[in-house]
């Protein structure tokens, strides 16, 4: 086991001392991995938390699903929304409080970051939905945690981290190998530890610790592949988490843009109002 897996476990036992997941959302996550749980058995967790209750109602109740009725039973809620859109919006909950600025500092953004991944998130659904015609639900969960780990870094390693901030510097090396040298490990291992701890699906987890990489073989419907896309894309659009920011580019990626450059195009275009519906249905709010 490598130096920095070892310490991207010792950050990972000082995070979970945060309770950065509430049990009941933890439950929830687990209860949808099952596939087998019944719509009875979300409505008798989903009442212990009062808060979920409103936002699920909230939701469901939106324009954006523009029922003729309104709904007010939990069952028939989750059955409308779906139980991926349930798990984004449980997650989504439970870790927005991570990223709003909690210090008067100006080294580092969490509102920055919180923009960052919000955008990243909400491009990965589109390229799934649009380029390749299937479900962007994982994409946009992959999306909104790909950068959870700088929130366990800056956490657990206060001091590290802000050092690693004040000596970031984009243009001699990449991130990851920066945050190696000063924090002992990086955010894609952190991510990939921690969701994967979560029992979120394993591609998603694999996606979240390769979004860095330059991979030889991945293929750009793959989780891996759509976040790289997607960073790439919204790098040119200014929605960087760090100023000058280099998003890299897996070779295999490059070819496949090329050759849908109208589809990715229209992504691009589209992303604005993409991102004011998005904060609509899962209230991605910049604070």
């Amino acid at each position: 086991m490598s130096d920095s897996t070892n310490t991207a476990k010792a950050y990972i036992q000082g995070f979970k001392g945060l309770k950065t997941i509430p049990s009941v959302a933890t439950r929830l996550v687990s209860m949808i991995n099952q596939e087998k749980t019944s719509l009875q058995e979300f409505e008798e967790v989903i009442k212990m938390d009062p808060t979920l209750v409103l936002r699920l109602l909230k939701l469901v109740n939106s324009a954006y699903f523009s029922l003729r009725t309104k709904i007010n039973n939990i069952s028939e809620a989750v059955a409308y929304i779906g139980v991926d859109n349930l798990r984004n919006m449980i997650i989504l909950d439970a870790i927005k409080n991570l990223f709003k600025d909690d210090s008067g500092k100006n080294i580092f953004s969490k509102n920055r970051l919180w923009l960052h991944c919000s955008v990243t998130s909400i491009c990965s659904q589109m390229i799934a939905e649009r380029i390749f015609v299937t479900r962007g639900e994982d994409a946009f969960l992959c999306g909104i945690l790909h950068d959870i780990g700088i929130i366990v870094e800056a956490q657990v390693a206060p001091e590290k981290f802000e050092t690693f901030c004040k000596n970031f510097v984009p243009e001699t090396q990449d991130m990851t190998t920066q945050e190696k040298q000063i924090l002992g490990t990086d955010h894609t291992v952190l991510g990939g530890m921690l969701t994967a701890e979560w029992k979120l699906p394993q591609e998603l987890c694999y996606g979240i610790t390769a979004h860095h990489s330059q991979l030889k073989t991945v293929t750009p419907e793959s989780h891996a592949g759509t976040l790289q896309i997607a960073e790439y894309l919204i790098a040119r659009l200014e929605y960087n988490a760090f100023p000058d920011v280099i998003s890299g580019m897996s070779p295999p990626l490059l070819s496949h843009i090329k050759d849908n450059i109208m589809g990715y195009r229209a992504i691009v275009d589209d992303l604005p109002h993409e991102i004011q519906k998005a904060r609509a249905i899962y209230d991605l709010e910049e604070d």
